[in-house]
């Protein structure tokens, strides 16, 4: 089996910063993964926020790139997701979701990240 756990959340002001992370454990090979973290705001449905491809492609949704940046430590099995200038807008529910070869999508528990101005 695949497990993702992330971890990080927590509450922060408008135009702080939070740095979020995500194990993923398993009989994988985690450079082999693509990866990435989504959010779901209340009364809305989960959306794409980076996303990071087995060939080292990264894509951004419009309304984080440039203030959001993915990383990853294949040491670790660690992905990251580093938020900065946060908005009220950017509060949610974040999950990581591990796609590796041979397994289904895994998505992890989520996390609550709040933003208050």
């Amino acid at each position: 089996q695949v497990h993702v756990v992330e971890s990080g959340g927590g509450s922060v002001q408008a135009g702080g910063s939070l740095k979020v992370s995500c194990v993923v454990s398993g009989r994988i090979i985690f450079s082999g993964c693509g990866m990435g973290w989504y959010r779901q705001a209340p009364g809305k449905e989960r959306e794409l926020v980076s996303y990071g491809g087995r060939d080292g492609t990264i894509t951004y949704a419009d309304s984080v790139n440039g203030r959001f940046a993915i990383s990853r430590d294949n040491a670790k099995n660690t992905l990251y997701l580093q938020m900065n200038s946060l908005n009220t807008a950017d509060t949610g529910v974040y999950y990581c979701a591990a796609d590796c070869p041979r397994w289904p999508l895994v998505w992890g528990p989520g996390i609550q990240v709040t933003v208050s101005s």
